[in-house]
C-alpha cells in the first residue's frame, strides 16, 4: 500500500513537473534578430529584440514589430516645380528600417504597432514625398539631373527629424528618373552634344587632314628617294660598264701590241716574203682593231642609249606624272578661277541687265508722263487759243446778247432780297399810291435803272449797242459802214 502511495505521489510529481514545463513553454516568447517583441500590461512596457521572455497571461500581452528593412518608391503623383519654374516628375525609391535602439522601437511601436504594413507605407510615403516637394522647390533642374546625391542627402537631413519623431532611420532614398513633359531636360544637354560634336568633327577633319599631308609628304619623299635610288643605280651601272670597256679596251691593245710585237719580230726573222705577208697581216690587224674601235664605240653608243632610255624611263615613271598631277592642279584651279569669273560676270550681266531694264521703264514711265504732260499742255493751249479766237470774234451784237441775257439776271439779283422779306410795312405820307403798288412801283424803278447800271459799269451805251444791229437801226443784214468803222470789230481781226 505504501509502495502504491509513493507510486501515485511520484506520478503526480512527474504529470505536475510536465504541466508546468508545459505552462512555461507556452508563456515562453522568443523573437529573431529582425524583430522586437513588445511586453506590455504588468510591469510596465518593455521591449525583447532577438531574445526571449515570459509573458504571463491575464496580466500581460505581447506583440511582434518587424525591424526589417522597408523599400518603396516615392513618387509623387503631381508635377514638381523647381525654382525655375519647370514641372518636373522625380522617381525615388527610399529605404527606411525601425531604430535598433529601445526607445525607438517603442516609439515606432506607439505609431506603427496596430497598423498594416500599407498603412504604414503610406504614412511614410506622405512624409517623403513632402519634403521631396520642398527640396525639389529650392533646386533647379540641372541640380536635380546632375547632382542626385546631393538632392538624396538633403532629403535625408530633411526627413531625418521627421522619421525620428517615427522611431525611423533613412538607411539610402535614390532618384531613380527625373522626368519633364517640356523636354527641358532633352533639351538641356543639346549644347554641349552640339560642341562635343562639333570638336569631335574638327579633330576627325584636322586628323584626315594631318593624314592626307602626312600620306602625300611620304609618297613624295618615297617617289624622290625611288628616283635618287634608280639614278644613283644608273650612274653605278653606267659608271660598271664604263670601267668594263675600259679594262676590255686595254685588254685589246695590249694584245694588239704583242701580237704586233711578236709579228714585227717573226717579220724580221722571216723572208721578205714573210715581211711583206707580216705587214699585210699587221695591216688586217690594224683593221680589226679599228673594227673592234668602231665596236666599242657601237658598245658605248648602246649603253649611253641605256642610259638615256633609263634617264626617259624615270621621267616618265616619276617625273611626267609629278607635272601632269602638277598641269591637272593647275588646270582645275584655272577651271574653278574661270567659273567664279563666269560666274561673276553672270551675276554682273545680270545685275546690269536688270538695272538696264529698271531705268528703261524709268525711262518710258517719264517719257509717257512727259507726252501726256505735253498733249494736255497743248490742249489746254489750243483751248486758250480757240477761246482768244472767239474772244477776238466777238462783234457787239455777242457784247449786246450777253449784255440782255444778263439784265433778268441782275433784275433777279436785285429783287432777290424782297423774296426773303416776310412781312413789309409800308408808309405813304405823300399822298401818292401806298401798298403793294408802290413797293411794285419800287421794284419796277429798280429794273429800270439796270441799263443805266450796265452804262454805268461798262462805259458802253446800250442804245448805241441798238443802233449798230441791222435789224434794229437799218433792217438789213450787215450795219452801216460807217458805224461798223467807227466801233464794230470785223470779224477774223
Amino acid at each position: 500500500m505504501l509502495n502504491i502511495n509513493i507510486v501515485i505521489v511520484a506520478a503526480l510529481i512527474v504529470v505536475g513537473t510536465l504541466v508546468i514545463l508545459t505552462l512555461l513553454m507556452s508563456m515562453f516568447r522568443k523573437v529573431g534578430p529582425n524583430r522586437a517583441l513588445i511586453v506590455y500590461g504588468f510591469g510596465g512596457t518593455h521591449v525583447v529584440r532577438g531574445g526571449g521572455t515570459l509573458v504571463w497571461p491575464l496580466i500581460q500581452n505581447a506583440q511582434e514589430l518587424s525591424l526589417e528593412l522597408m523599400s518603396f518608391d516615392v513618387a509623387p503623383n503631381q508635377d514638381l516645380y523647381t525654382v525655375q519654374g519647370v514641372s518636373v516628375t522625380v522617381e525615388a525609391v527610399t529605404q527606411i528600417k525601425v531604430k535598433s535602439d529601445p526607445e525607438s522601437i517603442l516609439t515606432a511601436a506607439e505609431q506603427f504597432l496596430t497598423k498594416t504594413f500599407d498603412e504604414r507605407q503610406g504614412m511614410i510615403r506622405l512624409v517623403m514625398e513632402g519634403h521631396l516637394r520642398g527640396i525639389v522647390g529650392q533646386l533647379t533642374v540641372e541640380q536635380i539631373v546632375k547632382q542626385p546625391e546631393m538632392v538624396s542627402e538633403k532629403l535625408r537631413m530633411t526627413c531625418a527629424e521627421d522619421l525620428a519623431k517615427m522611431g525611423l532611420d533613412v538607411v539610402s532614398f535614390t532618384i531613380k528618373e527625373v522626368k519633364d513633359k517640356n523636354q527641358y531636360i532633352e533639351n538641356m544637354g543639346k549644347p554641349d552634344i552640339a560642341v562635343i560634336k562639333k570638336v569631335a568633327d574638327i579633330a576627325a577633319a584636322e586628323a584626315e587632314r594631318d593624314t592626307a599631308i602626312r600620306r602625300a609628304q611620304a609618297g613624295r619623299e618615297s617617289a624622290v628617294a625611288k628616283a635618287q635610288a634608280d639614278q644613283e643605280r644608273i650612274i653605278a651601272e653606267t659608271a660598271s660598264l664604263t670601267r668594263q670597256a675600259e679594262a676590255q679596251r686595254d685588254l685589246e691593245l695590249k694584245k694588239a701590241a704583242y701580237q704586233a710585237d711578236v709579228q714585227k719580230a717573226k717579220a724580221q726573222a722571216d723572208k721578205a716574203y714573210e715581211i711583206q705577208t707580216n705587214v699585210m697581216q699587221q695591216q688586217v690587224i690594224a683593221e680589226q682593231v679599228k673594227i673592234d674601235r668602231i665596236r666599242k664605240e657601237e658598245e658605248v653608243k648602246v649603253q649611253e642609249a641605256e642610259i638615256l632610255r633609263r634617264e626617259r624611263e624615270l621621267a616618265a615613271t616619276v617625273l611626267k606624272p609629278a607635272e601632269m598631277e602638277k598641269r591637272k592642279i593647275e588646270a582645275m584651279a584655272e577651271a574653278q578661277r574661270q567659273k567664279l569669273t563666269l560666274e561673276a560676270q553672270g551675276r554682273a550681266e545680270a545685275l546690269r541687265v536688270e538695272g538696264q531694264a529698271d531705268a528703261d521703264v524709268i525711262r518710258l514711265k517719264g517719257t509717257a508722263e512727259a507726252e501726256i504732260i505735253l498733249s494736255k499742255g497743248r490742249s489746254e493751249a489750243e483751248a486758250m487759243q480757240v477761246k482768244a479766237e472767239a474772244y477776238l470774234a466777238y462783234n457787239q451784237a455777242a457784247i449786246l446778247d450777253k449784255m440782255l441775257s444778263g439784265l433778268p439776271e441782275l433784275a433777279r439779283a436785285m429783287a432777290e432780297p424782297l423774296a426773303k422779306v416776310d412781312r413789309i410795312t409800308v408808309v405813304s405820307t405823300d399822298g401818292a399810291a401806298s401798298g403793294v403798288n408802290r413797293v411794285m412801283a419800287d421794284v419796277a424803278k429798280a429794273v429800270a435803272e439796270g441799263p443805266a447800271l450796265v452804262e454805268t459799269l461798262t462805259g458802253m451805251k446800250l442804245g448805241d449797242l441798238l443802233r449798230t444791229l441791222p435789224t434794229v437801226s437799218q433792217g438789213k443784214g450787215k450795219p452801216p459802214e460807217g458805224e461798223a468803222k467807227k466801233g464794230t470789230p470785223q470779224p477774223g481781226r
